[in-house]
């Protein structure tokens, strides 16, 4: 299993290397492992997904706080 810490760090490595398009990446991944039964790799992938959101996400959430 992929640690906390490993998964914001994959999501950056993915923005880097795929930029705007991170998101469809992701969720493609995360298709192909649940196709073959990866039960556990895809909730990894959905996790790196929501790391990706966040990190591309340029609106805050309504009860987010900004300086």
């Amino acid at each position: 299993m992929i640690s906390d810490l490993d998964i914001p760090r994959a999501a950056q490595l993915l923005v880097k290397r795929h930029g705007p398009d991170t998101p469809v990446v992701a969720a493609q991944r995360a298709e192909e492992l649940l196709a073959v039964g990866d039960v556990e790799g895809f909730a990894v992938w959905k996790s790196i997904m929501r790391a990706v959101e966040e990190l591309l996400r340029v609106v805050p959430n309504v009860d987010e706080k900004v300086n």
